[in-house]
């Protein structure tokens, strides 16, 4: 399991962090959180647990200032649920629907990279199995209108390559 960084928040509001031993903001939390990193934030003076609103006001944040994910239909909802026995329900079944969809993203991303890494792999072994097709039927073409196999094809050929421009015959 994930270490989580440690943030201290203290009465005046600042939000320190730990690890890398400086104040951060809001938005330097969001950046750690997008990165893949877990926190957690703790009172300094009392040492409760403030994670869950601190995480509670970067989603506020972002919903204010950035491109909602949340709208108003979809809290209304959510508010509604408080307090009734789907309570519980609901939060599992949003954490395991985000935890799909988080993974299902990850595959698509995966397979995205294979195909954009060698995108003309296909083709070119397409236009292998072409050109190889395209020589038998040369070679066949060649043998149903001179009468000769392959191995006396390939030999005529040979001759014909030998010839200079001149009609002379290399020895």
């Amino acid at each position: 399991m994930q270490q989580e960084r440690l943030i201290r928040k203290y009465s005046n509001r600042r939000l320190y962090d730990t690890g890398g031993s400086r104040h951060v903001t809001l938005e330097d939390l969001r950046q750690l959180i997008v990165a893949g990193e877990k926190i957690k934030v703790v009172d300094d003076k009392s040492g409760e647990d403030l994670t869950r609103s601190v995480l509670l006001q970067i989603i506020c944040e972002q919903e204010q200032f950035g491109s909602p994910v949340l709208g108003s239909e979809l809290l209304e909802m959510i508010i509604r649920f408080y307090g009734r026995p789907m309570q519980a329900l609901l939060s599992g079944y949003l954490e395991q629907a985000f935890t799909t969809m988080l993974r299902q993203q990850e595959t698509m991303q995966s397979e995205m990279a294979k195909a954009l890494q060698t995108p003309f792999a296909p083709l070119t072994e397409l236009a292998r199995k072409n050109m190889e097709l395209w020589g038998q039927v040369q070679a066949a073409t060649r043998e149903a209108f001179t009468g000769q196999g392959a191995d006396t094809a390939k030999e005529a050929h040979q001759d014909d390559s030998d010839t200079h421009s001149d009609g002379s015959k290399e020895k």
